[in-house]
Parts: C-alpha cells; structure tokens; sequence
C-alpha cells in the first residue's frame, strides 16, 4: 500500500477532503506513518485495526498522540463499532471471507446512517492474491469460507503451488489454486459489488500487486480519481 501513497492516495484524500481514516492492516506501519502526518497536517483522525502490528506503539504515541486509536483486533470484531468514517485503506487478511464481509459491514454502517459509501482503498487486488486467497490465521476463517491451503510457494502463471526458490510467500498460508468461486481479494469485491444495494464503481491500478478504489461518487470526484490514477505513471 505504500507504493501508491504518494502517487494515488494522499493526492485523493486532499482533492476531495477526507480526514476521518481507518486503516486496517498496518504491518510495520509504513503506510500508518504517512497517513498520521497527513492527520497532523489536515487535523483529521486515524483509526489503526491490526490484531499484531510490528510498528512501535511507544514510539508512535510520542510523536501522534492524539490524532490514532489503535484496535489490536480483527476487522470483523472492530468495524461494527466504528461510526462516522470517510475513508477505509484495506490491506490486511488476503482472502475471499475477510475482505467480502470487510465490505458487508461498511455497507451496514452506509446504510443505517444514511450516508454515502466511504471511499474504499484496497491492496493486492492483482497477483498474487487477486484470485486467491491467503489465510494469516486460518481457524479464523469458517470452513466453509475456506480454500484448501498449504505453507507453499506461489509462481505467476500457475495455479497450483510449488516449493522453489523463485516461488512468492513460501511462508504464508495460500489457497492451492487460483481462481474459481471464493477465492481472493478481487474475487471478494467483485461479488460484494453484485450483492449491493449501493451504485458503486471500482478504479483499478494494475502494477505493484494492484490498488483497487471502491466508491459512491459524484461525477466531478470521478474525474478526479481518474485523473489521479492515469497520471500516477504505476
């Protein structure tokens, strides 16, 4: 998610505006730093959803108290707390389940509030883990809602997994095959976008893994957010 902060995502958020951010998934807290700057900049707020963050939490309050709160548990367990939300960055479990009922749940907080759909950013939403999922904790995710996976390697090209040293997330736990119904990140926002109530329409970045934006926009913020991805030479 990184990569496109620069380019895409902070250009986006100042264009239209947008201070109240939630960001799940923060990992070593790379995208976390950039988006408390632009909080202290902007006087916005950040709301940090990550069960085991690596980032220096002491470290972190020093320099930001006041602009975060941290959740150290899953998105499924935080976001039916969180209220009042312009913006949601997605980069955490890679898999169909987590991330089609990531979307469900913006969509119940849209609709009893009666506001419009925050604008959604969504990571990986290219290879590896567009069409296939990938399982941090895998008893957390209903079997049913659960490919068959393996700690194996992934190659472009190729559905099933393999034990080289060229192989992607060896050490992950990744769905054995690619493809097919329930199965990664754009796989989930695909059949989300079908089950909505909601008019919604998807931007989409291809390189670095792929950078999906979800939204329910004005015409002017359509042009807007096209112009900024065309523009990002990613």
């Amino acid at each position: 998610m990184n990569r496109f902060w620069g380019p895409v995502i902070k250009p986006i958020l100042l264009s239209m505006r947008l201070n109240n951010i939630i960001e799940i998934g923060a990992y070593k807290g790379e995208t976390t730093i950039q988006l408390l700057n632009y909080c202290q900049k902007t006087g916005g707020t950040l709301r940090i959803i990550d069960p085991l963050p690596l980032f220096d939490e002491g470290a972190l309050n020093k320099l930001y108290k006041g602009y975060y709160q941290l959740y150290k548990k899953t998105s499924l367990e935080v976001l039916p707390m969180l209220k009042d939300y312009e913006v949601v960055l997605i980069d955490g479990d890679h898999n169909w389940y987590t991330v089609y009922y990531e979307l469900k749940l913006i969509e119940k907080e849209t609709l009893a509030s009666g506001k419009t759909f925050p604008l959604v950013i969504l990571h990986d939403t290219e290879w590896p883990y567009g069409r296939r999922d990938m399982y941090y904790n895998p008893d957390q995710i209903p079997m049913e809602f659960r490919n068959p996976y393996a700690k194996s390697g992934i190659r472009q090209g190729q559905s099933e997994l393999i034990q080289s040293a060229d192989a992607v997330n060896a050490q992950l736990n990744n769905a054995r095959t690619e493809g097919g119904i329930r199965n990664g990140v754009l796989t989930a926002i695909e059949d989300f976008m079908k089950d909505s109530q909601l008019p919604l329409e998807l931007f989409r970045i291809h390189s670095n893994n792929g950078l999906g934006i979800l939204c329910q926009v004005e015409e002017y913020e359509k042009k807007v957010i096209n112009y900024i991805m065309n523009d990002s030479n990613l």
